[in-house]
């Protein structure tokens, strides 16, 4: 399994997920700390959420999803007393999820946009996530569809942490924006992988599979 985690503070380097424990991913210079609850979201209203919660439910990790969640229900959550830990941003947009939904990409956008905002204020770890490889990006859209992409740049930039099956990183587009950004970057390979990810992430047990 060649799972990987690319952290970049100044210099990368590359460090196998299958030694790495979550004390030594808090250790490292991006501070990683995954906790519960979780948010669950779309930026575009791809089908990639779905596959997320999937292993989210699997695992027994406390979620929401909410695929249209907005910077209020952040707020709503917080004056309850369950105040959200981690923020998931699934990127890639699909046209017929967002006619579905009745909304635009530049609905999506506003709407991350604020959701993002609200989430640094409240100082919840953002994950922007992006599981469906090339298929969701240039190779499925449409010509002259560039609403992945728009997607993928107003989520991914503003993460604490990117999560991206490598097959949708060929064009290393992930890489450089985590370079940029000074962003850990997480590749795994299959979508069965995902499991063991979010167990390095939240400290799971590998009895919870």
């Amino acid at each position: 399994m060649s799972r990987t985690i690319r952290s970049i503070a100044g210099t990368a380097f590359i460090l196998s997920l299958l030694t790495l424990t979550p004390d030594q991913l808090q250790a490292q210079d991006a501070d990683i700390t995954a906790a519960v609850p979780v948010v669950l979201t779309s930026c575009g209203q791809s089908p990639g959420p779905a596959y997320v919660k999937i292993f989210l439910r699997r695992l027994g990790i406390e979620h929401e999803e909410l695929l249209q969640a907005s910077a209020q229900d952040l707020v709503d959550r917080r004056d309850s007393g369950n105040q959200v830990k981690t923020l998931v941003i699934v990127c890639g947009a699909s046209l017929k999820g967002m006619g579905a939904a009745g909304v635009s990409i530049q609905d999506e956008l506003q709407r991350t946009a604020a959701l993002i905002e609200e989430a640094k204020k409240q100082g919840i770890l953002i994950i922007g996530a992006h599981i469906e490889g090339m298929e969701r990006r240039a190779q499925g859209a449409s010509q002259g569809d560039n609403t992945d992409e728009q997607s993928i740049d107003a989520v991914c930039p503003n993460a604490d942490l990117l999560l991206v099956r490598s097959a949708g990183n060929e064009d290393r587009r992930f890489t450089i924006l985590a370079e940029n950004g000074g962003i850990p970057l997480l590749l795994y390979e299959k979508n069965m992988e995902l499991s063991g990810v979010l167990e390095e992430l939240f400290g799971i047990s590998g009895t919870a599979r």
